[in-house]
C-alpha cells in the first residue's frame, strides 16, 4: 500500500511539473517567439512603406491600395489607453500561423478607413497576447489604425448598460464626438459583448446581420476586435466594436493627437 501511494504522487508530482511546464511556454516562451515575428513583420512593413512613394489623400472615398498577401502585414495599430509602447502590425489572415505574428486581420472583411466591417483576431494569452487587456477598453477609448498613407481613428461604441443614458451621460465628452449607440440595424452592436465561437455574424459588415442588407440602411465604417474568452479558455469569444470617428492624411512629422490620449 506505501508502494502504492508513493507511485501514486510521484507520478502526480510529475503531473503538476508538466503542465507546469506547458503554461511556462504557452504564456512566456510563446510570447517570446511571436515578439522576434511581430518584429520581423514590422520591419519587413516599414521597408516596404520606404520603399514605395505613395500620395496621401484627405478623400475617404479613394481607397488606398494594400498587398493583402497571407501572413504579411499591411498596417498597425495602437490602442493609446494601453500606453505608448502598445503598437501592433496587423497581418492578413487568421490562421494559427498568423496570428502568432499578430493580430490577424479577417480576410473579405473591410480594410481600414472603409464601409462595413474591418474585423481583427488576436490572441488573448501567449503567442504575444496582443488581446490580453481589451476587455479593458471603454466606450470612447481610442483604436488608431496607421496605413501606408492614413490614419484612422477608431473609437468603442457605447456599451449595452450605457445606451439609454447615453445622451445624458457620456456623450457630453469631447472624447467621445462621433460616437453614440448606432440606429436601424445596427442597434445590436455595442461597444462589447461575450459570445459563443459559432457566431460569425459579429464580424458581418452589420454585425448580427445575416443575409442582404435592407436598402436605406445607414452605411457604417466598423472596427470589431475579436479574442478568446475568458483567459486560458477559448469557450466563448469577447468582441469589441468601433466606429470610424476620424482619419488624417499622413504627413512628415505629423502624429494625431490621438496617441496622447490616457
Amino acid at each position: 500500500m506505501r508502494k502504492t501511494i508513493r507511485a501514486a504522487g510521484e507520478l502526480l508530482i510529475t503531473a503538476g511539473l508538466v503542465i507546469l511546464l506547458f503554461v511556462v511556454y504557452e504564456v512566456y516562451v510563446t510570447d517570446l517567439i511571436s515578439a522576434g515575428k511581430q518584429d520581423d513583420a514590422t520591419a519587413a512593413l516599414d521597408d516596404q512603406w520606404n520603399a514605395n512613394t505613395v500620395v496621401p489623400t484627405e478623400d475617404p472615398q479613394r481607397k488606398a491600395q494594400y498587398d493583402l498577401l497571407d501572413g504579411q502585414a499591411f498596417a498597425k495599430m495602437y490602442v493609446p489607453v494601453f500606453g505608448p509602447d502598445y503598437r501592433f502590425s496587423v497581418v492578413e489572415g487568421t490562421g494559427d500561423a498568423n496570428l502568432e505574428i499578430g493580430p490577424g486581420h479577417y480576410v473579405g472583411t473591410a480594410l481600414p478607413g472603409e464601409v462595413g466591417n474591418f474585423a481583427v483576431a488576436g490572441h488573448r494569452v501567449g503567442k504575444g497576447a496582443p488581446f490580453n487587456d481589451v476587455d479593458l477598453l471603454n466606450s470612447c477609448d481610442a483604436i488608431v489604425v496607421e496605413t501606408q498613407t492614413q490614419w484612422f481613428v477608431y473609437r468603442v461604441l457605447p456599451k449595452a448598460d450605457e445606451v439609454a443614458g447615453w445622451a445624458e451621460g457620456k456623450a457630453k465628452s469631447a472624447r467621445c464626438a462621433g460616437v453614440g449607440p448606432l440606429p436601424g440595424e445596427y442597434a445590436a452592436t455595442v461597444g462589447q459583448e461575450i459570445v459563443t465561437p459559432d457566431r460569425g455574424d459579429v464580424i458581418n459588415p452589420v454585425p448580427h446581420h445575416v443575409g442582404e442588407i435592407p436598402q436605406g440602411t445607414g452605411q457604417q465604417r466598423l472596427l470589431t476586435l475579436t479574442t478568446c474568452h475568458p483567459r486560458f479558455s477559448d469557450r466563448q469569444r469577447l468582441i469589441v466594436h468601433a466606429v470610424l470617428t476620424a482619419s488624417h492624411a499622413k504627413a512628415p512629422g505629423f502624429v494625431p493627437g490621438e496617441l496622447e490620449e490616457q
